[in-house]
């Protein structure tokens, strides 16, 4: 086992529990850690609005990425870079929705937009986008929705849960974020422990020195990680904390 410098943390299924909440086990350990010298890191599909009151809690200051990839953050409220999504592509993103009448969101920079919300006089061109997503219960219509996107090209296509789709620019991803947040720490990706459960996690863990699956992961995810631990509701994150990162 290597010396770990970075600690990559999903959060959704992840470093929260079902109830969105750090347990204070989880926030115990991720505190240990820290102590320890090991930089702990949000690794989200979250925008940064949502992801920093998680960060305020624990008392971190490292870097973050948020909206999968999409914003790199040196630190808390500094931006180091950003992959924003072609307009276009963004408005046939919608369209497909619409036409599909499924629930989505898209995230542009500083804001989210819901299905519910939406303001049909949104013009693509005056907004900086960073993700589009859609929820699909039903699977045969998630597939063709799927098989669209993969026609399209250009597009990263991941999920944070079984049911959804989540768009980003090609080549981008956790991975490609953690690349960026290696090179602001001085460290190589060998160093890095990534923790998820969704397929937005999957090119992290398997690009890291150390990629772990949560109990509750989906089964592509724990095929592809290293370690399997205990779920989001059983403090799997401090289960990897006490035994790969402070053994």
């Amino acid at each position: 086992m290597g010396s770990y410098k970075l600690l990559a943390l999903d959060m959704d299924g992840t470093v929260l529990n079902d109830q969105q909440q750090i347990t204070p086990e989880t926030a115990y350990w991720i505190q240990e850690a820290v102590k320890a010298g090991i930089t702990v890191s949000f690794s989200t599909g979250r925008g940064f609005d949502s992801a920093m009151p998680y960060a305020k809690q624990l008392g971190l200051d490292s870097p973050m990425i948020t909206v999968n990839g999409g914003e790199v953050w040196s630190a808390p409220y500094q931006l180091h870079r950003r992959h924003l999504m072609d307009a276009g592509v963004m408005k046939e993103l919608y369209q497909i929705a619409k036409r599909y009448d499924v629930w989505f969101w898209a995230y542009s920079v500083g804001q989210i937009y819901l299905r519910s919300s939406w303001d049909n006089e949104i013009i693509f061109e005056d907004k900086e986008w960073l993700k589009f997503g859609y929820t699909v219960e039903d699977e045969g219509m998630r597939h063709e929705i799927l098989s669209q996107l993969r026609a399209m090209g250009g597009l990263e296509i991941t999920n944070s849960s079984p049911t959804n789709i989540e768009l980003n620019p090609k080549g981008i991803s956790k991975a490609s974020g953690l690349l960026d947040v290696c090179e602001l720490l001085g460290i190589g990706m060998h160093e890095v422990v990534a923790v998820g459960d969704s397929i937005n996690d999957l090119a992290a863990i398997q690009a890291v020195g150390l990629g772990v699956a949560m109990g509750n992961a989906q089964e592509t995810v724990k095929e592809a990680a290293d370690q399997v631990v205990a779920s989001n509701e059983e403090d799997g994150v401090a289960e990897v904390i006490r035994k790969y990162l402070l053994k």
